[in-house]
């Protein structure tokens, strides 16, 4: 199964969080900060685009590490991505991801199939 793909089926191999810290890439990092706080409407600054991915062992985001409610309700069901849930086609909070990233259910839907 792809390690890269978080639990709610976003690609943290592309994510730029993940790149700016196996890169080291400090623009990055401010750059990103400054789209997700414009994104989420909370403070996010520079120090904490740290992750090396949802699933993988290391460093995380406090959003992805504490805060999402997708990571938060995989981790409470003991599954492993939304994919291993049989509620995932009617769930309301990965439809709030789905709706801005369709691709999403592509995603753990493939992971599903692999299984």
């Amino acid at each position: 199964m792809n390690q890269f793909i978080a639990c709610c089926g976003l690609d943290c191999e592309t994510c730029d969080a993940r790149i700016a810290t196996i890169t080291n890439d400090n623009a990055l990092r401010q750059r990103t900060a400054a789209l997700w706080t414009k994104l989420n409407g909370v403070p996010i600054t520079p120090e904490m685009i740290h992750c090396t991915g949802c699933r993988l062992e290391g460093a995380k985001t406090p959003f992805c590490d504490k805060l999402c409610p997708i990571h938060n309700c995989v981790r409470e069901k003991g599954f492993d991505t939304c994919a291993d849930c049989p509620q995932m086609d009617g769930c309301p909070t990965l439809g709030r991801i789905a709706a801005n990233s369709p691709f999403v259910l592509e995603n753990l839907k493939q992971l599903r199939s692999s299984k």
